[in-house]
C-alpha cells in the first residue's frame, strides 16, 4: 500500500490542506530565532530596536522574521510615533503557549515495536 492510497494523503482531501497548513505554521514557528522572539513577545509588546538588545540580530533579519510571523497571523503591529510595536495576537498567544508546554525531558524513553 503506498501513501496515495491513504485518505489523509490524497491531494484532494481537506486534511491534506491542514496539513499544509500546520507544516507552514512549524516551520515559521520552530526556527531558533522566531522562536526566541515570539517567547520576547509572550513577556509584552516590543519595538524592533529592543528585540535587536535581546536577541542580537540585524534589525533587517528581525523585520524578515517579523513579517513572517505576521503574516502566519501570530503577531501583530501598531504603529506609534515613529516606532512600531509588535505583540502576539491571540492565534499567537494560544500557539506559544502551547510551544512552552511541551516537555523538554521526558521521563520515559519511547520505543517503538515494529
Amino acid at each position: 500500500m503506498n501513501m496515495s492510497s491513504y485518505s489523509c494523503c490524497s491531494q484532494s482531501s481537506k486534511e491534506s490542506k491542514k496539513v499544509a497548513s500546520l507544516s507552514s505554521l512549524l516551520r515559521i514557528v520552530t526556527e531558533e530565532s522566531r522562536l526566541k522572539l515570539l517567547c520576547l513577545l509572550r513577556q509584552g509588546e516590543h519595538c524592533v530596536c529592543e528585540l535587536m538588545k535581546h536577541v542580537g540580530l540585524s534589525q533587517s533579519l528581525i523585520s524578515h522574521h517579523l513579517s513572517d510571523m505576521k503574516e502566519a497571523k501570530l503577531v501583530k503591529d501598531e504603529k506609534r510615533g515613529l516606532r512600531v510595536y509588535y505583540s502576539l495576537t491571540d492565534k499567537g498567544r494560544y500557539i506559544t503557549n502551547l510551544l512552552f508546554r511541551i516537555p523538554i525531558k521526558e521521563k520515559k524513553v519511547w520505543r517503538f515495536k515494529f
